[in-house]
């Protein structure tokens, strides 16, 4: 079994109250510095005393402040889909991508609550206890393949942004041509790995990167006011916006437009839009949000915890991001219009391939990305963790081993399989946000009926998920299908299997 830790008697808001005073709390960790030496990874959380259904926090106190958490949560949510938020909007409108938006951040944070509510209840502040506490191995499984796939499929994005844009300014700044060896995207992608990621990836305790997300978000924002800037430089229409060449590049969103539309119809923009495109605009949104499986960790480091100061870091950050998105979206979409890339930075780059400030703030996004790398692979690492030693305490050598292992095989996945992240993201983002935080409140909280307002919510709630989800997958293969030759491509095929392990594992939990 693994290490076992004691419970503190820490004060909850929460509905219920139980006298966990009765069980002493002898202090394992020193509390004397601001960053307690302690095992950040193969840690249990289940306490000794497993007849109560209310549980309190335990003995190790964390060290990481309310701020500090907001950011390190913050830049879990940001990453490389703020870049397509433009292209969803593009194919939903303003109005439907502002309810769809608002839509799956609330669900998100709904789903946070119940996250941060059933492990409280259910004893564990690990994702993967909590899943085996519900549903035994199967639940472990499902929880650790989807927090592996999702987290390699996210590192993949962040990485392959590196690749393909860190040449780009490398070029635009030193003017150097393509065959030399440093504007080699697969060698850059390396380096960077190399030299920025795995340091910071080494640290035992996730709350020193909260001042590298501080930096993170600094750049985004950086990027924000750039785009909002560009709106009203670029003109509408684009200039030679219907160059073949670069029509063909910017991978005009709306293929379903009259070529007759007029300069007046195009500048304008559309509130509401249903094409083949429009079904990508969940995925995409939900993407955005995704942060789920760090919030445990972050919750186990955040110093005097709590579950209500817990839900407002993620308040604090889900409504930072929310606006965010929205701006970019919205001043991107206006921008372009219907030509939006499904990057916009791509397609800012078809316009002004020289301009500084643009190339700045690809610079910015590339620091931004690259920070957040090592904030998402830390919840993977827990999850290897757990599976490989739970009862074996912490060792320089496994913890090392693991991040290399992790970083060489994302990696090897960019540069050999470029297109994985998107086929990776669709399959796992559901299961992490929506179905299984539900699922695991169904099955540990006991101490409410099942025809209570909580337990009805989170059981509409899973089902509404589960069927906007899958409606959603099956409209997008619909669309691979109508938009494929008569030969099925290789991505179709993976696609169909992640889609079937979904539903596998739905089934397997339900």
């Amino acid at each position: 079994m693994p290490e076992m830790r004691d419970f503190n008697n820490v004060p909850e808001d929460d509905s219920s109250s139980s006298n966990s005073s009765e069980y002493p709390c002898p202090k394992k960790v020193p509390l004397d510095g601001q960053y307690p030496d302690f095992d950040a990874e193969c840690q249990n959380f289940l306490p000794e005393h497993t007849g109560k259904k209310k549980y309190a926090t335990e003995s190790h106190q964390g060290s990481a402040s309310f701020g500090m958490s907001v950011f390190n949560l913050g830049n879990a949510i940001m990453g490389s889909g703020i870049l397509g938020l433009s292209f969803a909007m593009a194919n939903t409108g303003i109005a439907l991508f502002v309810i769809l938006l608002a839509s799956v951040a609330i669900f998100s944070l709904y789903s946070v609550h119940l996250l941060l509510k059933t492990a409280n209840e259910g004893g564990a502040l690990v994702y993967e206890q909590l899943g085996y506490k519900a549903f035994g191995t199967p639940g472990k499984f499902a929880a650790s393949l989807s927090i592996t796939m999702q987290n390699i499929g996210a590192m993949s994005s962040y990485l392959y942004i590196v690749k393909y844009e860190l040449p780009t300014v490398i070029k635009a700044f030193t003017g150097a041509n393509d065959d030399q060896w440093y504007v080699n995207g697969d060698y850059l992608v390396l380096l960077v790995s190399v030299g920025i990621i795995l340091p910071l990836s080494l640290l035992k305790n996730l709350g020193y990167l909260g001042y590298t997300s501080g930096l993170s978000l600094l750049c985004m924002v950086f990027f924000l006011i750039v785009v909002i800037i560009k709106k009203f430089q670029i003109p509408c229409p684009l200039p030679d916006i219907h160059d073949d060449n670069l029509t063909h590049s910017l991978n005009i969103s709306h293929s379903s437009h009259s070529d007759n539309t007029s300069d007046e119809d195009t500048c304008k923009p559309k509130y509401f839009i249903v094409n083949s495109q429009t079904v990508y605009a969940v995925p995409i949104i939900t993407f955005a949000f995704v942060c789920h499986p760090a919030i445990l960790p972050m919750y186990d480091e955040l110093k005097d915890r709590s579950r209500k100061k817990m839900q407002n870091v993620a308040n604090v950050s889900f409504l930072a991001m929310f606006i965010m998105y929205l701006l970019a979206a919205l001043f991107g979409y206006l921008t372009f219009n219907q030509h939006v890339g499904d990057e916009l930075l791509h397609t800012y780059t078809k316009v002004y391939k020289f301009d500084v400030l643009l190339l700045i703030v690809r610079l910015a996004v590339l620091t931004a990305v690259t920070l957040t790398v090592p904030v998402v692979l830390f919840p993977i690492r827990t999850t290897v963790n757990h599976l490989l030693c739970p009862s074996k305490g912490f060792s320089w050598v496994r913890h090392t081993t693991i991040t290399v292992f992790l970083l060489a095989g994302t990696n090897a996945l960019v540069i050999f399989v470029p297109t994985i992240f998107r086929l990776i993201d669709i399959s796992a983002a559901a299961m992490l946000i929506f179905i299984l935080p539900s699922a695991f409140y169904i099955r540990l909280v006991k101490k409410e009926s099942m025809k209570s307002g909580q337990k009805i919510g989170a059981c509409l709630f899973l089902l509404i998920c589960i069927t906007v989800m899958s409606s959603s997958m099956i409209l997008i293969i619909l669309d691979w299908i109508k938009n494929a030759t008569s030969e099925v491509s290789p991505e179709t095929v993976f696609s169909l299997y992640n889609l079937l392990k979904v539903c596998a594992a739905t089934t397997l939990l339900l």
